[in-house]
Formats: structure tokens, sequence, C-alpha cells
């Protein structure tokens, strides 16, 4: 038997490697575990309990307002000793973490390949988003495979001097996640009746201005009074501490603690709309059609943008306001933005995750890229 680790530690990694780790469940001679480092706890569990899948190893490094020097700091050694102690013969990170890297060095100090799922995403900024975009950079110099959600991203990695034979085209794991999600999840409990507006704001290169933004979207708000605005907002106290003050109390915008998965799936599906500075919610928002506002300067998945189904907002308030006041005020644009085709996935690339695993260690053959 072969042991992959998938190693992650956030509710969004989990999510996306769910399917990953299901698939590789189901090929024989391949054993998945899974490798917490922690740096989501309830989040994390939450959403690993949708999939029904349970932790082998948790370093559960989390600590209240931790700098990002420190937890790497925590991850590195831990990691590499975990990943000896179970006996990885290959290693699964995903996306644009601190763990995402950390771990990716720790195997590949201790000399274990490791792939990278959701490879070759590209801002071309360092700042933006920040770290992500550099996690994503230095994860794929370490890497064995890189399983490249789109034709875009490959084109990045072969731009950057990655071996064309050791990319794999699969397709969004977080389209397989988010399409049975949505189909499992029910809508948050006691919720006020819609049409909704999903709202999640958390990055880190926002938080001098998440004020200034909760304040544009509350003269939305204002603006639209038959609607429902609502907004997970992150248990990070930055987070909290900034767009509380601005939003509690405006009649039409309810503030929620993070929503499990199943309900936050089932909220997007219902959404008019969906306003916010995640990454993943861009490809998640494009799987179900809904109409997706982004809350940055500039995006790492261009391919939203070209089909249609995202619209980049930047971060000045006043063209945050005008930007989504403006597609609210605009039906025909809101039809428009919901018949473009989503560029990320088919609800595959858990499958074609798993056979390039396989094929990587010798139990099947290649398989084929994935072509929007």
């Amino acid at each position: 038997m072969k042991r992959v680790v998938l190693a992650f530690g956030t509710r969004p990694e989990a999510t996306k490697m769910a399917p990953v780790y299901l698939a590789l469940k189901a090929i024989p001679h391949l054993t998945p575990l899974v490798l917490l480092t922690g740096q989501h706890r309830e989040q994390l569990r939450q959403a690993l309990s949708l999939f029904g899948i349970q932790e082998d190893r948790n370093l559960d490094v989390m600590q209240e307002r931790q700098a990002l020097p420190d937890l790497a700091a925590r991850i590195l050694p831990q990691a590499a000793r975990a990943l000896k102690e179970m006996r990885a013969d290959y290693v699964l990170v995903h996306g644009d973490t601190l763990t995402t890297f950390a771990v990716a060095w720790a195997a590949f100090l201790e000399g274990i390949p490791v792939g990278h799922v959701e490879a070759g995403l590209r801002s071309g900024n360092l700042k933006e988003p920040f770290p992500e975009e550099a996690n994503r950079r230095l994860t794929d110099v370490l890497t064995d495979l890189d399983f490249a959600p789109t034709p875009l991203a490959k084109a990045n990695l072969l731009k950057e001097g990655k071996r064309e034979e050791g990319i794999l085209v699969t397709g969004q794991t977080g389209v397989d996640a988010v399409l049975l999600a949505a189909r499992l999840g029910r809508l948050p409990e006691g919720l006020p009746p819609g049409p909704y507006v999903t709202v999640t704001m958390h990055r880190r290169e926002n938080w001098p201005i998440l004020s200034e933004l909760a304040r544009a979207l509350r003269r939305v708000a204002e603006a639209f009074p038959h609607l429902t605005f609502v907004y997970p907002v992150h248990l990070n106290p930055v987070v909290r501490e900034a767009v509380f003050p601005v939003l509690k109390g405006v009649k039409n915008f309810v503030l929620l603690d993070p929503l499990e998965y199943g309900p936050m799936a089932a909220l997007m599906k219902e959404s008019l709309l969906l306003v916010t500075d995640s990454g993943g919610l861009q490809e998640e928002g494009a799987a179900l059609g809904v109409p997706v506002v982004v809350l940055r300067n500039v995006t790492e998945r261009p391919e939203g943008l070209e089909a249609g189904i995202l619209k980049l907002a930047g971060t000045d308030p006043e063209r945050v306001y005008r930007v989504v006041k403006g597609l609210l005020e605009d039906p025909e644009a809101l039809a428009r933005m919901r018949k473009a085709q989503n560029p990320y996935g088919d609800g595959q690339a858990g499958e074609r995750v798993a056979q390039g695993v396989a094929w990587r260690l010798g139990l099947g053959s290649r398989p084929e890229d994935w072509t929007p």
C-alpha cells in the first residue's frame, strides 16, 4: 500500500481537498491520510465532517493573532516530523496558504515527492494577494507534480520553466466540492427572507480599509431595503473589530459567525450576487452560476473575468459602492453574468488528481488533461 498524505490547515483547503481524498480512497493499493496543521480549528473540522473525513494527525498550531513568521516556524519542523512518522510515500498540498508552502518545504527537505493541487494561479503581484501569491510561487519550485486547474494555470507554470510532463490540467476541485455541498446543504436557520446578497471580506491586504469597505456596502444595503445582505464574518478579531461597528444594527444586513460549508454553499446558491475578496468564492460562484463582485485590484483567477461571471471592483470604497449598486440596479447585466459558462471545472477534478498520483506511484496510466 502506498501512503498519500493530504496536508492542509484551513477550511477552504479542506473543502477543496475532500474530493481528492474520496477519489484516492477508491483506488486500490493507495491509502490516503490527512495531516492537519490547524491554521483553522472549528471551521476546519466542520468542513471535514460534511464529507465524512477524519484527520489522522493534527499539529494544532493555531494561536490567537499569530504572526506569519511564527506560524511558519511552528509548521515546518512539526510537519517534517509528522510526515516521517506517517511514512508518507507522497504528499499533496493545496492552493496558497502558509501551510501549503511550509508543508511542501518540509516534505522536500525529507525527500518526499510533493504534488500541488490548484497549482499555477498567478496574480503577478507579490503584494496582492499577500502572502498567498508568494506561497503559490514558492511551492511550485518544490513540486514533483503540478495539478493546474485550468489551461491558463498550466501556461503560467510553463512560462516559469516547469516541465510539461509534470503538469496535469484537472479542473478545480473546489467545483467538485461546492456542487456536492450545495446539494447537501440547507440555508442557515432563522435567516430572513431573500433575495440575498452574500458578502465575505477578510483578506489581509484589505485589513487597513475593511471599515471603509463596510461603509460602502452599508450604503448599498440602505439603497436596497428589499434585499437581505448576509455576511458570515471571519473569526479573526482584526476583521470583526473593523466591520461590526459599521454594520451592526443595519436592518437588512445580517452578521453571522462563519457558516459550516453546507449552509454556506446553500446560501451562495440562493444568492442574487456574491461580494467577496475571497479567492475560492470566485470559482464557487461561477460553478453555481451566481455573479461575483471581486473586492481586489487583481485576481489570480482571470478566467472568470473573461467568461463574464466575475466583475473586478478594486478596493476603492467609492468604486465598490458604484459597482455593486450598479449591478443591483441592472437585472439584465446580472442575467448575462448568470448565463456565463463556468471556466473552472466539470466536477471531476478530484478524480483526475487521484489518477495523477496513482500514475506517479506506478499504479495506473497518466490521465488526460481537462479541457474547458
